[in-house]
C-alpha cells in the first residue's frame, strides 16, 4: 500500500468503509446505464462443476476488467482522480502562477517554490495559497470525467485499427489529444477564475465576484481567450504524457496487472517530461488568463514600440502573448516557473493515474464480483 493512498493490493478485499463505498458507487454507475457503442459487457464467469472452489479463489485478470467497464465507470473514476489531483496540489499551482508573472510586484518575487510558499503563508495568511480551489474543483470533476472516458474509448478503438491485439503509441497519443479538446472546453473558464484569484493582490473577494467582474468588464469571451493557447499547449503535453506513460507501463508493468507503484512512477515521470517540454506555452496561457496589469502597463507606457495607449487594454491570441513574453522577459521569460511547473506536475499526474487506476479497478471488480455472485445463486 502506498503511503497516503488507500490503495489495496491485488487480492485484498474491499471491506468496511471501502465495501460500503463500492456499494454506493455501484448504484451510481448502475444508474448511468448507457454505454458507448461497441463496448462489450463484462463477460459472465462460467463455473465448471468440480472446479468451482478453485475458480472462486482466483482473481480476475486486471487488464481484462477495464475492457468491459462501462463508460460511466471511466467517467466516475476520472472525476474522482481529477478532483483529488487538483485539490492536493493546489498550493503548488498557486506558486506556479505567481512565478510565471512577467512583471511581478517586488513583494511577489520569489527565489524558489519553498520560498514562495513560506512567504505567501507568512505575509498573506495560511489559506491564501488555496484561493480559487472551489472553482477548480467544480471544473475538474466533469472535465476529467470526459477526458478519461474519451481517452479509454478512443485508445481501444484506434489500437484495434492501427495495431490489433497490441498497444499502439500512436493510438495512445491520438486518443490523449482528442480527449484534451473536451477537457479544456470544460476546464478553461475555471482556469481563468482560478489564476486571477491566485495572483498577488488579486482584487476579487471570491469566485462569484471574479466571474461577475470578468463577465461585466471583458465579456463572456474572456473565459475562452486562452482556449486556443491551452489546446496548443495541452495537445502536445497530453501526447507526450500518454505515450510516455504507456511506454513506461510496458517496461515496469509488462503484464498490465493492477500495480499501484508502477502507476505512480509512470505517471510522475510522464508528467515531468511533458511539463518541462511545454512550459513556454504555459507561460503564454497564464498571461492570457490573468491579463497581468503590470505587463499591460509596461506595454502601454513605451514598450509597445509605437503602439498607442489603447492598444494594450487586453492581450489576445497566442501570437500576441508570445510577442509580449519575449518583449518583457526575453528567451528566459518563456521558462519562468518551470521548476514549480515540474514539481506540480510530477505528483499531480502520479496522483491522477494511481487514483484513476484504483477506482477503475475497484468499481469494475465490484461489478464483476456482484455478477459472479448472482450467477452462483442462479446455479443453485
Amino acid at each position: 500500500m502506498i503511503p497516503g493512498l488507500l490503495v489495496p493490493l491485488p487480492g485484498q478485499k474491499f471491506d468496511g468503509w471501502g465495501g460500503r463505498f463500492w456499494g454506493v458507487s455501484e448504484s451510481i454507475v448502475g444508474s448511468l446505464t448507457p454505454r458507448v457503442g461497441g463496448e462489450t459487457e463484462l463477460q459472465t464467469v462460467h463455473f465448471v462443476l468440480g472446479a468451482q472452489d478453485q475458480t472462486e479463489d482466483c482473481e480476475p485478470d486486471y487488464e481484462g476488467l477495464p475492457q468491459g467497464a462501462s463508460t460511466s465507470t471511466h467517467m466516475l473514476a476520472g472525476a474522482v482522480a481529477g478532483i483529488m489531483e487538483h485539490c492536493l496540489m493546489f498550493p503548488i499551482d498557486c506558486v506556479k502562477t505567481r512565478m510565471q508573472s512577467l512583471q511581478p510586484d517586488p513583494a511577489a518575487r520569489y527565489r524558489n517554490v519553498m520560498d514562495a510558499l513560506r512567504r505567501i503563508v507568512t505575509t498573506e495568511g495560511i489559506w491564501r495559497p488555496m484561493r480559487g480551489l472551489n472553482a477548480t474543483a467544480v471544473g475538474a470533476g466533469p472535465a476529467h470525467a470526459l477526458y478519461f472516458a474519451c481517452y479509454e474509448k478512443l485508445k481501444k478503438t484506434l489500437s484495434d485499427v492501427i495495431h490489433p491485439g497490441a498497444n499502439s503509441h500512436l493510438a495512445n497519443g491520438t486518443a490523449g489529444c482528442v480527449a484534451t479538446l473536451l477537457h479544456d472546453a470544460v476546464m478553461n473558464p475555471a482556469e481563468v477564475v482560478k489564476q486571477r484569484m491566485q495572483m498577488y493582490n488579486s482584487p476579487y473577494r471570491g469566485v462569484l465576484d471574479c466571474v461577475r467582474a470578468v463577465w461585466q468588464k471583458e465579456g463572456p469571451a474572456a473565459f475562452y481567450r486562452s482556449y486556443t493557447t491551452q489546446l496548443t499547449m495541452n495537445v502536445p503535453f497530453q501526447a507526450i504524457h500518454f505515450m510516455t506513460y504507456e511506454y513506461l507501463q510496458e517496461l515496469l508493468n509488462p503484464h498490465r496487472q493492477y500495480n499501484p507503484s508502477s502507476h505512480v512512477v509512470s505517471g510522475a515521470m510522464a508528467g515531468a517530461i511533458a511539463a518541462a517540454a511545454t512550459t513556454p506555452l504555459d507561460v503564454c496561457k497564464t498571461l492570457l488568463n490573468t491579463q497581468e496589469s503590470l505587463a499591460l502597463s509596461s506595454l502601454s507606457s513605451g514598450k509597445g514600440q509605437g503602439q498607442g495607449q489603447g492598444a494594450h487594454r487586453h492581450i489576445s491570441g497566442l501570437a500576441h502573448a508570445f510577442r509580449t513574453v519575449y518583449r518583457l522577459g526575453g528567451l528566459q521569460g518563456f521558462f519562468k516557473g518551470v521548476q514549480a511547473r515540474v514539481i506540480y506536475q510530477m505528483p499531480s499526474t502520479a496522483i491522477s493515474w494511481s487514483v484513476y487506476e484504483f477506482f477503475k479497478y475497484g468499481l469494475t471488480k465490484h461489478q464483476h464480483d456482484k455478477r459472479r455472485a448472482q450467477h452462483r445463486e442462479a446455479e443453485m
